[in-house]
């Protein structure tokens, strides 16, 4: 299972919410090309990079900040956060991102992931963000009204790269993850699954690393707090990822 770091950007710094809430804000520094390179460094071969303004308001006011993580650092990026069009996610992949997260505009409109799957092959992930079993869009703000299983199986076919789950309810508590959830999900589709919300120690990740259901496992597990906090250090979160 690939470890994920992740740089969640607000008005250009490194911060982390609880569950979502952006009055819940703790701001870690104002250098996310810095932070995201010491993942790199750290030997990370992915960073999962967020736009939090962007994914509230759809204004891509971090972008050049995202795009310079892209290309001051060795490892691949995955960015995600108000990519409503066609338009956006281009910006970012012409910008080094290797794969872009699409989450409102692909549950609203499942034709448009499609069109964006089919046009960058290998560079999409359908992002599922989900407030116990609900998807939620529109930086968590607002619910979509369609559950988790039932969205996840209706887009599987896009042709995207993973799917990135989001338990909004334990995400920044480090209260530990939604394992039934994310076996539900392996259960219901056989797209790759990114999970991502509540990690809060390495015998969480330990977890994560052995769910199997049917012989799927998780293709990789997204951390934030933990490691800011300094709950435990990337060198031993990336052996409990890999401890599978």
């Amino acid at each position: 299972m690939v470890l994920l770091p992740a740089v969640d950007i607000r008005d250009g710094r490194c911060v982390r919410l609880v569950r979502g809430d952006f009055d819940a804000e703790t701001v870690y520094g104002d250098d996310p090309v810095a932070q995201a390179r010491s993942f790199a460094d750290a030997g990370c071969e992915w960073v999962h990079v967020v736009d939090l303004d962007a994914a509230r308001t759809g204004e891509p006011v971090n972008r050049p900040v995202v795009a310079a993580i892209a290309a001051g650092i060795a490892a691949r990026v995955q960015a995600g956060g108000g990519i409503r069009d066609e338009a956006a996610a281009g910006a970012l992949l012409d910008a080094g991102v290797a794969r872009v997260v699409v989450g409102t505009a692909a549950v609203e409109d499942p034709a448009f992931l499609r069109r964006l799957a089919a046009a960058h092959p290998g560079r999409v992930a359908l992002g599922l963000d989900v407030r116990g079993a609900e998807v939620a869009v529109r930086g968590w703000v607002s619910s979509s009204g369609r559950e988790l299983v039932d969205a996840a199986r209706e887009l599987a076919d896009a042709g995207v790269a993973a799917l990135v789950v989001t338990q909004i309810a334990v995400d920044g508590t480090l209260a530990g993850p939604d394992l039934d959830g994310l076996s539900r999900l392996l259960e219901a589709t056989e797209v790759d699954v990114i999970a991502s919300g509540g990690v809060g120690t390495l015998e969480h990740l330990r977890a994560l690393a052995a769910l199997d259901v049917g012989g799927r496992r998780l293709a990789g597990a997204i951390v934030g707090k933990a490691l800011y906090d300094g709950v435990f250090t990337i060198d031993a979160a990336l052996t409990a990822a890999a401890s599978a």
